[in-house]
C-alpha cells in the first residue's frame, strides 16, 4: 500500500487527461492527523519549477496536510501564468479537504515548458475527483499516476517493532542526477515526530541514496522529496532507528530507479574506497559514473578500465593514480595503475555491475549508481517532446 502503509493517511490516483495515453495522472496524498510534521528536499537547480518556488515556501513551517502531483506536464518556464496555476492548484485542493492553501505542497513532472490554460483545466477540473477518490488503499494508484517514462510504479514499506512504519512512492527514470534530492518521491510514516526531527533525518537519508544516484548526470528542474507525519501510531520513534529504517527504504527505492532507467540494461554500482575523504570518494564515484564513453563500454560488455582510470583522473581528489587498484565484477583488472588479470574473465553479460576503485589514500568509501549509455536511452530522449 506504500504510502498508505502508514495510519493517518489516504491516497488516490485519477486520470485528469494529462496524458495522451488516457492512463492515470493526477495523485493525492493526504494526511489526517493527528500531527501534520513534514520535511522536503527539493532540486539544486538554479532553473525551478513552479510547483518547486511554491512548496520551499509552504514547507518553511515544517507543516503539511496534502501532496497534489501530477505528470503529463512540468510547470516550468511557463511564467507568471504557472505559478498562478500552482497557487489555484493548492487552493483548489485546500478549498476540497477543508484546510488551508498553504499547507498543501504541489509536484509536478513532465515536458519542460508545458503548463498552459489546458493543463491548468484538466488539473483543476479533477481535484474534486482526487478528494472523491481518497482511500486508504490508494496508494497503488497514487504511484501510478505520478510515472512519465517509468514501466512500472515504485513503491517500499518499512516496518517497526516499536509500532510505527514508514511507506514510500517514487517516479523516475530521466534526469536522474543529484542535487539533494532527485526525482519526484513522497514518504509517509505514523511515527509521532516533529518538524526538525522529520528535517534531519530526511537530509541524513537522501544524502546517501537518492543523491548518490547519477543515472545520465542530468537534473531536473522540478526533483522533490517529501517526508509527512501523522504521529497516527501514537509511538514517539527513537531518531537514531527511524533514521536507519528511513535509509533503507530510500536506498530501496533509489535501487529501483535505477533499475527502470530509460533504455538501461546494465545497473552499474561505483564502489570507491579507501578515499581521504568521503566527498573524495563521491566526487570519484560520480566522475566515472558520468563518463559516456565508460558507460557505451559497459553496454557493449567490454571492461574497459582505461576509461575508469582516465575519469578518475579529472577530478582533484587526494590519490596517485599509479597506485590505484580496478576491479570489474569482482575481476581485479588493474593493480597499481597497471594491467593485472585478464580482462578476458570479466563477465559483463549480466544487468548488475559492480565497479570496485580503490584509491588507497585513507579510510573513507561511498557508492555511486548509474546505468549503461544504451541506443534505446537516445531513442527515448530524442523523441520525448513529440
Amino acid at each position: 500500500m506504500s504510502v498508505t502503509r502508514p495510519a493517518g493517511f489516504t491516497a488516490s490516483g485519477v486520470v485528469a487527461g494529462l496524458k495522451s495515453t488516457g492512463a492515470l495522472d493526477l495523485a493525492l496524498v493526504v494526511n489526517t492527523g493527528p500531527r501534520t510534521s513534514a520535511a522536503a528536499v527539493f532540486t539544486s537547480n538554479r532553473a525551478k519549477a513552479n510547483p518547486v518556488l511554491w512548496s520551499e515556501q509552504v514547507i518553511r513551517d515544517g507543516a503539511v496536510s496534502a501532496v497534489i502531483l501530477n505528470s503529463g506536464g512540468a510547470n516550468c518556464f511557463t511564467g507568471s501564468f504557472g505559478f498562478q496555476t500552482t497557487h489555484a492548484t493548492a487552493e483548489a485542493v485546500a478549498a476540497a479537504l477543508e484546510i488551508s492553501a498553504s499547507d498543501v505542497l504541489v509536484c509536478s513532472t513532465g515536458l519542460i515548458g508545458t503548463g498552459d490554460q489546458t493543463f491548468r483545466d484538466a488539473i483543476l477540473d479533477h481535484v474534486p475527483a482526487t478528494v472523491s477518490a481518497l482511500s486508504r488503499d490508494g496508494g497503488p494508484d497514487a504511484a501510478a499516476a505520478i510515472m512519465t517514462t517509468d514501466t512500472h510504479p515504485k513503491q517500499a514499506v518499512a516496518e517497526s517493532p516499536a509500532g510505527w512504519s514508514i511507506g514510500g512512492m517514487a517516479k523516475g527514470a530521466g534526469m536522474l542526477a543529484p542535487g539533494l534530492a532527485t526525482m519526484l518521491v513522497v514518504i509517509t510514516t505514523d511515527a509521532d515526530l516533529d518538524p526538525a526531527t522529520l528535517d534531519r533525518a530526511l537530509r541524513s537519508a537522501t544524502r546517501v541514496t537518492f543523491d548518490r544516484i547519477d543515472s545520465d548526470g542530468c537534473m531536473s528542474t522540478n526533483d522533490t522529496v517529501t517526508l509527512l507525519a501523522s504521529g497516527a501510531s501514537g509511538v514517539a520513534a527513537d531518531e537514531t532507528e527511524f533514521t536507519e529504517a528511513l535509509t533503507a527504504l530510500c536506498l530501496d527505492l533509489s535501487r529501483q530507479l535505477q533499475a527502470d532507467a530509460e533504455g538501461a540494461s546494465h545497473d552499474i554500482a561505483i564502489e570507491v574506497v579507501n578515499a581521504a575523504s568521503e566527498d573524495d570518494a563521491v566526487v570519484v564515484g560520480r566522475a566515472v559514473s558520468r563518463s559516456n564513453l565508460l558507460k557505451a563500454a559497459i553496454f557493449g560488455n567490454d571492461p574497459n578500465w582505461g576509461r575508469v582510470l582516465a575519469a578518475l583522473g579529472t577530478t582533484d581528489a587526494v590519490f596517485d593514480p599509479y597506485e590505484i587498484d580496478v576491479s570489474m565484477n569482482g575481476v581485479m583488472v588493474c593493480r597499481r595503475g597497471e594491467p593485472f588479470e585478464s580482462r578476458d574473465l570479466v563477465d559483463l553479460t549480466p544487468r548488475a555491475t559492480t565497479i570496485l576503485i580503490d584509491l588507497k589514500s585513507g579510510a573513507s568509501a561511498a557508492t555511486i549508481l548509474t546505468n549503461d549509455l544504451t541506443h534505446d536511452y537516445v531513442h527515448e530522449n530524442s523523441a520525448y517532446a513529440s
